[in-house]
């Protein structure tokens, strides 16, 4: 595997794209475990959310951190926290099944991040974000898609 090399820059906004392990799609299902782990993220880290959409398997986000060094752990207290109560809310059983999967990652381990540049940039990854969910044949216009902070 790769290693990646992360640009710190200082006042500048992040696209950020965080997938799940093998996309299962368990974002919407549970879409308040998510939205309390971006709480308890700004809880230890100082940050914006310029634009957010979130799809059944992976989330799209444009953030600002007010200390650039933090956006890596901004990510990682993200899915830190959804992973543990995700796999709390869904341990009804011990099945041996159910055992296997509460293993498994929940995420899939890098996430893809841009430093957005111009406003040129930032206008063309709002859009992205923006018509993500018509990309993926989830709705046929954007404002239909609740789990977007444009229909705020």
């Amino acid at each position: 595997m790769a290693n990646y090399k992360r640009m710190f820059l200082d006042g500048y906004s992040y696209f950020i794209t965080v997938v799940t392990h093998n996309r299962e799609p368990i974002l919407i299902e549970n879409i308040n475990i998510l939205r309390d782990s971006f709480r308890e993220s700004k809880r230890y880290y100082k940050y914006d959310i310029e634009a957010i959409c979130v799809l059944p398997d992976h989330f799209h986000m444009i953030i600002a951190p007010f200390d650039v060094k933090d956006y890596p752990n901004i990510i990682k207290s993200i899915k830190y926290n959804f992973t543990t109560k995700y796999k709390i809310n869904n341990d009804v059983s011990q099945s041996f099944s159910r055992h296997k999967k509460k293993m498994q990652p929940v995420w899939q381990k890098r996430y893809y991040e841009h430093t957005i540049r111009s406003q040129k940039d930032l206008y063309e990854k709002m859009e992205y974000i923006k018509n993500n969910p018509i990309k993926h044949g989830l709705v046929n216009v954007w404002n239909e898609w609740e789990y977007s902070s444009f229909m705020f």
